[in-house]
Protein backbone atom coordinates (compact mmCIF):
# COMPACT_ATOMS: atom_id res chain seq x y z
CA UNK A 1 0.00 0.00 0.00
CA UNK A 2 1.32 3.72 -1.11
CA UNK A 3 1.72 6.43 1.87
CA UNK A 4 -0.84 8.13 -0.03
CA UNK A 5 -3.04 4.87 0.05
CA UNK A 6 -2.37 4.61 3.62
CA UNK A 7 -3.37 8.34 4.46
CA UNK A 8 -6.46 7.47 2.37
CA UNK A 9 -7.87 4.19 4.82
CA UNK A 10 -6.41 6.74 7.79
CA UNK A 11 -9.29 8.62 6.60
CA UNK A 12 -6.87 12.10 6.01
CA UNK A 13 -6.34 12.28 2.03
CA UNK A 14 -9.67 10.88 0.06
CA UNK A 15 -8.48 9.59 -3.05
CA UNK A 16 -9.69 10.64 -6.63
CA UNK A 17 -9.03 8.99 -9.86
CA UNK A 18 -10.65 9.58 -13.39
CA UNK A 19 -10.35 9.64 -17.35
CA UNK A 20 -9.55 12.94 -18.74
CA UNK A 21 -10.10 12.35 -23.22
CA UNK A 22 -8.05 15.06 -25.01
CA UNK A 23 -9.21 15.80 -27.82
CA UNK A 24 -8.43 18.04 -31.06
CA UNK A 25 -7.26 19.03 -34.52
CA UNK A 26 -4.33 16.88 -36.05
CA UNK A 27 -0.80 18.36 -34.76
CA UNK A 28 -2.37 20.46 -32.06
CA UNK A 29 -0.33 19.14 -29.66
CA UNK A 30 -1.84 16.42 -27.94
CA UNK A 31 0.63 13.98 -27.84
CA UNK A 32 3.40 16.21 -26.30
CA UNK A 33 1.04 17.27 -23.92
CA UNK A 34 0.24 14.21 -22.40
CA UNK A 35 4.21 13.66 -22.11
CA UNK A 36 4.57 16.56 -20.14
CA UNK A 37 1.68 16.50 -18.05
CA UNK A 38 2.28 12.47 -17.31
CA UNK A 39 6.33 13.57 -16.97
CA UNK A 40 7.25 10.47 -19.18
CA UNK A 41 6.67 9.63 -22.65
CA UNK A 42 3.91 7.49 -23.41
CA UNK A 43 2.81 8.85 -27.04
CA UNK A 44 4.88 9.40 -29.88
CA UNK A 45 5.22 13.05 -31.45
CA UNK A 46 6.34 13.74 -34.93
CA UNK A 47 5.79 16.70 -37.44
CA UNK A 48 3.31 14.19 -39.95
CA UNK A 49 -0.52 14.91 -39.16
CA UNK A 50 -2.28 11.46 -37.16
CA UNK A 51 0.85 10.06 -35.61
CA UNK A 52 -1.49 9.28 -33.27
CA UNK A 53 -3.76 6.25 -34.31
CA UNK A 54 -5.37 4.71 -31.23
CA UNK A 55 -6.04 5.71 -27.73
CA UNK A 56 -3.09 5.65 -25.78
CA UNK A 57 -3.26 6.40 -22.07
CA UNK A 58 -1.40 8.03 -20.03
CA UNK A 59 -1.31 8.18 -16.09
CA UNK A 60 -0.47 10.43 -13.68
CA UNK A 61 0.15 11.37 -10.41
CA UNK A 62 -0.94 14.58 -8.56
CA UNK A 63 -1.35 14.83 -5.01
CA UNK A 64 -3.99 12.43 -4.23
CA UNK A 65 -5.58 11.95 -7.36
CA UNK A 66 -4.94 9.64 -10.37
CA UNK A 67 -5.55 11.04 -13.53
CA UNK A 68 -5.60 8.69 -16.85
CA UNK A 69 -5.12 10.79 -19.72
CA UNK A 70 -6.56 9.43 -23.08
CA UNK A 71 -4.48 10.32 -25.84
CA UNK A 72 -6.97 10.44 -29.09
CA UNK A 73 -6.19 10.35 -32.65
CA UNK A 74 -6.79 13.76 -34.37
CA UNK A 75 -10.35 14.55 -35.17
CA UNK A 76 -9.76 15.64 -38.86
CA UNK A 77 -12.02 15.00 -42.27
CA UNK A 78 -12.11 11.66 -42.92
CA UNK A 79 -11.16 10.04 -46.56
CA UNK A 80 -10.19 6.33 -46.28
CA UNK A 81 -11.50 3.82 -44.07
CA UNK A 82 -8.26 4.04 -41.52
CA UNK A 83 -9.49 7.99 -41.26
CA UNK A 84 -12.70 7.02 -39.99
CA UNK A 85 -11.53 4.30 -37.81
CA UNK A 86 -9.29 6.91 -36.33
CA UNK A 87 -12.40 9.43 -35.72
CA UNK A 88 -14.53 7.30 -34.47
CA UNK A 89 -12.04 6.10 -31.75
CA UNK A 90 -11.36 9.90 -30.95
CA UNK A 91 -15.05 10.63 -30.62
CA UNK A 92 -15.81 7.28 -28.93
CA UNK A 93 -12.75 8.13 -26.21
CA UNK A 94 -14.33 11.48 -25.29
CA UNK A 95 -17.84 10.02 -25.03
CA UNK A 96 -16.21 7.44 -22.49
CA UNK A 97 -14.33 9.85 -20.22
CA UNK A 98 -14.77 11.90 -17.03
CA UNK A 99 -13.99 14.90 -18.36
CA UNK A 100 -12.89 16.48 -21.91
CA UNK A 101 -10.01 18.80 -22.58
CA UNK A 102 -10.12 20.53 -26.45
CA UNK A 103 -6.87 21.11 -27.22
CA UNK A 104 -6.52 24.05 -29.53
CA UNK A 105 -3.79 25.40 -31.40
CA UNK A 106 -3.36 29.05 -30.74
CA UNK A 107 -1.40 29.99 -33.73
CA UNK A 108 -4.28 28.35 -36.18
CA UNK A 109 -7.25 29.48 -34.30
CA UNK A 110 -10.55 28.14 -34.59
CA UNK A 111 -10.86 27.06 -38.52
CA UNK A 112 -11.04 24.23 -40.49
CA UNK A 113 -11.18 20.92 -38.22
CA UNK A 114 -11.30 22.75 -34.83
CA UNK A 115 -14.26 24.55 -35.94
CA UNK A 116 -15.71 21.18 -36.61
CA UNK A 117 -14.44 19.83 -33.41
CA UNK A 118 -16.40 22.53 -31.37
CA UNK A 119 -19.70 22.30 -32.79
CA UNK A 120 -19.24 18.11 -32.41
CA UNK A 121 -18.63 18.73 -28.68
CA UNK A 122 -22.18 20.38 -28.31
CA UNK A 123 -23.45 16.60 -28.62
CA UNK A 124 -21.21 15.49 -26.13
CA UNK A 125 -22.84 16.14 -22.58
CA UNK A 126 -19.40 14.96 -20.30
CA UNK A 127 -18.05 18.05 -18.33
CA UNK A 128 -15.42 20.06 -21.04
CA UNK A 129 -12.55 22.47 -20.38
CA UNK A 130 -10.68 24.48 -22.91
CA UNK A 131 -6.49 24.08 -23.38
CA UNK A 132 -5.01 26.79 -25.97
CA UNK A 133 -1.61 25.61 -26.56
CA UNK A 134 1.32 27.44 -27.90
CA UNK A 135 0.32 30.62 -26.24
CA UNK A 136 3.85 32.15 -26.21
CA UNK A 137 3.45 32.49 -30.06
CA UNK A 138 0.31 34.30 -29.55
CA UNK A 139 -0.55 38.16 -28.47
CA UNK A 140 -2.50 38.09 -25.09
CA UNK A 141 -5.56 39.85 -27.05
CA UNK A 142 -5.57 37.76 -29.48
CA UNK A 143 -5.73 34.83 -27.20
CA UNK A 144 -8.56 36.21 -25.22
CA UNK A 145 -10.52 36.66 -28.23
CA UNK A 146 -10.08 33.29 -29.50
CA UNK A 147 -11.11 31.69 -25.73
CA UNK A 148 -14.32 34.20 -26.23
CA UNK A 149 -14.97 32.70 -29.41
CA UNK A 150 -14.74 28.99 -27.98
CA UNK A 151 -16.68 29.56 -25.27
CA UNK A 152 -19.57 30.97 -27.48
CA UNK A 153 -20.18 27.91 -29.12
CA UNK A 154 -19.51 25.23 -26.06
CA UNK A 155 -19.95 26.19 -22.39
CA UNK A 156 -16.81 25.18 -21.18
CA UNK A 157 -16.18 24.64 -17.24
CA UNK A 158 -12.40 26.32 -17.31
CA UNK A 159 -9.99 27.78 -20.08
CA UNK A 160 -6.71 27.22 -19.66
CA UNK A 161 -3.47 29.17 -21.74
CA UNK A 162 -0.63 26.64 -21.69
CA UNK A 163 2.76 26.24 -23.78
CA UNK A 164 2.89 21.88 -23.73
CA UNK A 165 6.38 22.61 -25.50
CA UNK A 166 7.67 24.46 -21.87
CA UNK A 167 5.27 23.09 -19.29
CA UNK A 168 4.11 26.74 -18.91
CA UNK A 169 0.56 26.90 -17.67
CA UNK A 170 0.34 22.78 -17.09
CA UNK A 171 0.78 22.64 -13.30
CA UNK A 172 -2.84 24.95 -13.11
CA UNK A 173 -4.44 22.09 -15.72
CA UNK A 174 -3.34 19.44 -13.33
CA UNK A 175 -4.14 21.22 -10.10
CA UNK A 176 -7.74 21.87 -11.49
CA UNK A 177 -7.94 18.34 -12.63
CA UNK A 178 -6.56 17.05 -9.54
CA UNK A 179 -9.54 18.63 -7.55
CA UNK A 180 -12.56 17.85 -9.85
CA UNK A 181 -11.97 14.02 -10.68
CA UNK A 182 -14.62 12.26 -8.87
CA UNK A 183 -13.68 10.59 -5.70
CA UNK A 184 -12.67 6.75 -5.59
CA UNK A 185 -9.84 4.28 -5.98
CA UNK A 186 -7.43 4.40 -8.34
CA UNK A 187 -7.16 2.80 -11.40
CA UNK A 188 -3.85 1.31 -11.86
CA UNK A 189 -0.87 0.84 -9.57
CA UNK A 190 1.35 4.52 -8.78
CA UNK A 191 4.20 3.10 -10.49
CA UNK A 192 2.51 2.44 -13.68
CA UNK A 193 2.72 5.65 -16.61
CA UNK A 194 0.67 3.83 -19.40
CA UNK A 195 -1.39 0.76 -20.12
CA UNK A 196 0.20 -0.02 -23.22
CA UNK A 197 1.73 -3.37 -23.77
CA UNK A 198 5.82 -3.12 -24.42
CA UNK A 199 5.40 -4.93 -27.72
CA UNK A 200 3.13 -2.44 -28.58
CA UNK A 201 5.18 1.01 -26.90
CA UNK A 202 8.04 -0.51 -28.53
CA UNK A 203 6.62 -0.80 -31.92
CA UNK A 204 5.40 3.07 -31.44
CA UNK A 205 8.69 3.94 -30.81
CA UNK A 206 10.18 2.42 -34.08
CA UNK A 207 6.90 3.92 -35.68
CA UNK A 208 7.69 7.41 -34.51
CA UNK A 209 11.43 6.87 -35.62
CA UNK A 210 10.31 6.11 -39.39
CA UNK A 211 8.45 9.06 -39.45
CA UNK A 212 10.75 11.67 -37.99
CA UNK A 213 13.67 10.33 -40.50
CA UNK A 214 11.55 9.69 -43.47
CA UNK A 215 8.21 12.18 -42.87
CA UNK A 216 8.85 13.84 -45.88
CA UNK A 217 9.35 11.15 -48.78
CA UNK A 218 7.53 8.35 -46.92
CA UNK A 219 3.99 7.92 -47.37
CA UNK A 220 1.17 7.76 -44.39
CA UNK A 221 0.99 4.33 -44.85
CA UNK A 222 3.19 2.24 -43.00
CA UNK A 223 2.61 0.54 -40.14
CA UNK A 224 4.91 -0.91 -37.40
CA UNK A 225 4.62 -4.65 -35.14
CA UNK A 226 6.84 -6.35 -33.15
CA UNK A 227 6.55 -10.03 -34.17
CA UNK A 228 9.03 -11.25 -31.85
CA UNK A 229 10.11 -10.37 -28.16
CA UNK A 230 12.79 -12.69 -26.77
CA UNK A 231 13.76 -12.07 -22.85
CA UNK A 232 17.88 -13.86 -22.94
CA UNK A 233 20.12 -14.94 -20.41
CA UNK A 234 22.67 -12.46 -20.37
CA UNK A 235 19.26 -9.45 -19.52
CA UNK A 236 19.34 -8.29 -22.54
CA UNK A 237 16.14 -7.99 -25.15
CA UNK A 238 15.76 -9.86 -28.81
CA UNK A 239 12.94 -7.48 -30.70
CA UNK A 240 12.14 -8.55 -34.17
CA UNK A 241 9.33 -6.22 -36.21
CA UNK A 242 8.32 -5.80 -39.20
CA UNK A 243 7.80 -2.41 -41.41
CA UNK A 244 4.45 -2.80 -43.46
CA UNK A 245 4.28 -0.19 -46.21
CA UNK A 246 1.84 -0.83 -49.48
CA UNK A 247 4.49 -0.77 -52.94
CA UNK A 248 7.61 -1.51 -53.45
CA UNK A 249 8.70 2.08 -54.12
CA UNK A 250 8.21 2.56 -50.44
CA UNK A 251 9.60 -0.22 -49.24
CA UNK A 252 12.69 1.04 -51.28
CA UNK A 253 12.44 4.60 -49.55
CA UNK A 254 12.55 2.81 -46.26
CA UNK A 255 15.89 1.08 -46.38
CA UNK A 256 17.45 4.13 -47.72
CA UNK A 257 20.80 3.93 -50.18
CA UNK A 258 22.64 1.06 -48.90
CA UNK A 259 20.40 0.48 -45.57
CA UNK A 260 21.15 3.52 -44.08
CA UNK A 261 17.43 4.84 -43.58
CA UNK A 262 16.56 1.47 -41.64
CA UNK A 263 20.19 2.03 -39.70
CA UNK A 264 19.33 4.82 -38.59
CA UNK A 265 15.99 4.17 -37.64
CA UNK A 266 17.05 1.24 -35.87
CA UNK A 267 19.74 2.88 -34.09
CA UNK A 268 17.35 5.70 -32.66
CA UNK A 269 14.48 3.61 -32.04
CA UNK A 270 16.71 0.37 -29.92
CA UNK A 271 18.39 3.42 -27.67
CA UNK A 272 15.37 4.53 -26.72
CA UNK A 273 13.21 1.02 -26.21
CA UNK A 274 16.78 0.33 -24.35
CA UNK A 275 16.00 3.52 -21.89
CA UNK A 276 12.49 2.61 -21.32
CA UNK A 277 13.24 -1.22 -20.84
CA UNK A 278 16.38 -0.56 -18.51
CA UNK A 279 18.14 -2.98 -20.54
CA UNK A 280 19.95 -3.46 -23.59
CA UNK A 281 17.87 -4.54 -26.88
CA UNK A 282 18.87 -5.86 -29.63
CA UNK A 283 16.70 -4.97 -32.48
CA UNK A 284 16.05 -6.29 -36.04
CA UNK A 285 13.58 -4.93 -38.57
CA UNK A 286 12.27 -5.94 -41.58
CA UNK A 287 10.16 -4.13 -44.37
CA UNK A 288 7.71 -6.13 -46.05
CA UNK A 289 5.34 -5.00 -49.09
CA UNK A 290 1.70 -5.91 -47.90
CA UNK A 291 -0.68 -4.31 -50.36
CA UNK A 292 -3.83 -2.54 -49.13
CA UNK A 293 -2.77 -3.39 -45.49
CA UNK A 294 -4.94 -0.25 -44.74
CA UNK A 295 -8.21 -2.60 -45.34
CA UNK A 296 -6.75 -5.96 -43.49
CA UNK A 297 -9.03 -5.95 -40.41
CA UNK A 298 -5.84 -7.79 -38.63
CA UNK A 299 -4.10 -4.77 -38.78
CA UNK A 300 -7.00 -2.72 -37.24
CA UNK A 301 -6.72 -5.03 -34.63
CA UNK A 302 -3.25 -4.69 -33.76
CA UNK A 303 -3.23 -0.98 -33.91
CA UNK A 304 -6.01 -1.16 -30.96
CA UNK A 305 -9.05 0.12 -33.62
CA UNK A 306 -12.44 -1.21 -34.66
CA UNK A 307 -12.48 -2.30 -38.46
CA UNK A 308 -15.12 0.24 -39.92
CA UNK A 309 -17.52 -1.74 -42.76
Amino acid sequence: MTDTQKDTAAGAVPTRSGFVALIGATNAGKSTLVNRLVGAKVSIVSHKVQTTRAIIRGIAIHGSAQIVFMDTPGIFKPRRRLDRAMVTTAWGGAKDADLIMLLIDSERGIKGDAEAILEGLKEVHQPKVLVLNKVDQVRREDLLKLAAAANEVVAFERTFMISALTGSGCEDVMDYLAETLPEGPWYYPEDQISDLPMRQLAAEITREKLFLRLHQELPYASHVETEKWEERKDGSVRIEQVIYVERDSQKKIALGKGGAAIKAISTAARKEISEILEQPVHLFLFVKVRENWGDDPERFREMGLDFPK
